[in-house]
């Protein structure tokens, strides 16, 4: 372990030690110190950020940013004057670049997330770090000591559930620890979840691994082969992530797989976040990050109700720094102490909820895909500004696209149809029809987009 990683562990064993008014100190100087690199480097907060006060440790004092604001601003909001949105924008566009280091500094990863709408990211090494030890924590808190023993037993083998093909978090990072090496890269393994379900059933088989890490939907289609007895591993601990899991949901994982069920509330954008306790709350890691619960005029939702959408800022990321940025989830902050006993602040996440998408097969069975599957397609085909998908009957799709600016409506259509039709051929599924939509993306109620939208 590095001498930076051994730091960052034991300051943030100390800070969980000491209590809620040490771990309050250091959100409290770690904010001001962001928000003044991010003056000091980033010409757009340095005009968002004019006229505040010299030093700013509450963030309600903050401008509210969010991925559309952040993105049309590239070039001013980064804090390195080398780095533009065109240099980044051709690197993501190339696989073979895929782990390697922009400009020999960060990592590059590319998200539709939620709302469809593309985001084009860097990662910085204190980021990465900050993610790395808070992840390595929460994997020891789930195991017990007794598990790490068991997992170290069995060889400690990770199977880590990526969408690949493009610079999206977990396969960028996956693809940065193979080509630098380490200790990591010995353990984790990749499975990419484009791979039909047969092919990936029989890989894990083979493998047998002590954890297994992935896209929440994914991991219940998993749960499903298990329990028909095509899936045949037993790992230690598995844990969901990306999409909200009810008590059920994690209820079936742990008995399909007869393991210890860890959850995260996360994103790219503060990868981080949280991590779920016994009782079903997330934890805020809030030494590290800011979650601020508001309703749609951004004014603060009191404890025990779900707010209209969550602000949150990340302290550790200063290449490209979000601060009191619009996640778009909505969260409710538990009132009283946790039944845990852990003292971090807890909330329940009720956005984000995975769509999956079932097929028939042609022979009275059916095909299931995860939200994932479509999500990654489209936000590496060239041209896309934002996607939904609609299953509108058993074996139709209807796809609405809203072309990024200058981009060929047409062109960027074709490439979507093929890329589309090849997942679906992929899964056997070559007999589902493909509609091309008029109309934009649609807004839901409350104003949030559903980018895979199931049959009613």
């Amino acid at each position: 372990m590095s001498d930076s990683a051994s730091h960052l562990g034991r300051d943030i064993r100390r800070a969980r030690a000491q209590g809620l008014s040490a771990i309050a100190r250091r959100q409290e100087d770690r904010l001001a110190d962001i928000v003044a690199h991010a003056r000091a480097t980033s010409p757009y907060y340095r005009e968002l950020y004019r006229g505040l006060p010299e030093r700013v440790a509450d963030p309600a004092l903050l401008p509210v940013t969010d991925k559309k604001k952040l993105m049309a601003s590239f070039d001013d909001w980064v804090s390195d004057r080398e780095i533009t949105y065109e240099k980044v924008s051709a690197f993501a566009d190339d696989p073979e670049l895929i782990g390697h280091r922009f400009l020999g500094k960060h990592m590059v990863a590319t998200t539709s997330g939620t709302s469809g709408r593309r985001g084009l990211f860097l990662l910085d090494d204190g980021y990465m770090a900050v993610t790395s030890a808070l992840t390595s924590r929460a994997l020891t808190t789930w195991l017990g000591p007794a598990g790490v023993l068991r997992a170290t037993a069995r060889g400690g083998r990770f199977a880590q559930l990526v969408a690949t093909g493009g610079h999206y978090a977990g396969f960028a990072g996956y693809s940065r620890m193979i080509r630098e090496g380490g200790w990591r890269a010995k353990l984790i393994r990749a499975f990419s979840v484009h791979t039909p379900m047969a092919e990936l059933v029989a890989r894990l088989n083979a493998y047998r691994p002590a954890v297994v890490i992935g896209y929440a939907s994914t991991i219940m289609l998993l749960a499903a082969e298990q329990e028909a007895g095509r899936l045949r591993i037993d790992p230690l601990l598995v844990e969901p992530a990306g999409e909200t899991m009810t008590t059920g949901d994690t209820d079936r994982i742990a008995a399909a797989f007869g393991a210890r069920v860890g959850t995260v509330y996360g994103a790219t954008e503060c990868a981080y976040l949280s991590y779920g306790c016994a009782e079903g709350w997330y934890h805020v890691n809030s030494d590290w990050a800011v979650v601020e619960p508001v309703d749609a005029e951004y004014r603060p939702t009191p404890p025990g109700e779900f707010s209209h959408t969550v602000l949150v800022s990340n302290l550790a990321n200063r290449v490209q720094p979000f601060l009191r940025y619009d996640l778009g989830d909505s969260v409710l902050v538990r009132p009283e102490p946790c039944p845990c006993g852990n003292l971090l602040p807890a909330v329940r996440v009720q956005g984000r909820a995975g769509d999956v998408l079932t097929f028939p097969d042609g022979h009275g069975g059916n095909v299931s895909l995860a939200p994932l599957a479509f999500g990654t397609l489209f936000d590496r085909t060239p041209g896309v500004e934002m996607f939904q998908i609609e299953q509108t009957a058993r074996t139709t799709l209807r796809v609405r696209l809203l072309p990024a600016a200058g981009a060929d409506p047409d062109s960027v259509w074709e490439a979507a149809r093929r890329e589309l039709s090849r997942l679906l051929t992929d899964n056997h599924l070559g007999g589902v029809t493909i509609e091309r939509a008029e109309e934009p993306p649609r807004q839901a109620p409350g104003g949030k987009y559903r980018t895979v939208i199931p049959l009613a």
